[in-house]
């Protein structure tokens, strides 16, 4: 029983010190802040960080493989006018991977516009959406 008590203590303490030191080696070093403050202006850069990705992340607009034009979809890396043809030809879409699957697109060029891309559904009834991808075929 003291064993097990004493190799949970020991683990619990192993953690918070492990967890310490990557967080020591994460922040940045600053002299000129007072030690008091120094815990709320890391927590104030940590928040300004993932504010910033956020920022970065929404100015990304997906294109709509359903619903793009011909000159939004030529905007993707690696798609010229014959793709784009054949990626209109080819809707509705039922994801986004159709178009390696439907042999549409390569996976070259897939996996360079894969995030930049997303196929909507036209309809939020699953069961309309399907009925539309059996008239395509």
């Amino acid at each position: 029983m003291k064993l097990r008590f004493f190799s949970i203590v020991l683990t619990t303490a192993a953690l918070l010190l492990s967890a310490n030191l990557s967080l020591a080696a994460d922040a940045p070093t600053d002299t000129a802040k007072p030690a008091v403050g120094k815990a709320q202006a890391t927590k104030n850069d940590a928040k300004a960080k993932v504010a910033a990705k956020g920022k970065a992340a929404a100015k990304v607009k997906l294109v709509d493989i359903n619903s793009a034009s011909s000159a939004e979809l030529k905007k993707l890396p690696g798609i010229t006018d014959s793709e784009a043809t054949k990626i209109i030809a080819g809707r509705p879409y039922g994801s986004k991977a159709w178009l390696v699957s439907h042999k549409v697109l390569t996976e070259d060029i897939y996996a360079a516009i894969s995030q930049l891309i997303v196929a909507k559904q036209p309809n939020k009834d699953a069961a309309k959406n399907a009925a539309l991808y059996r008239q395509k075929k």
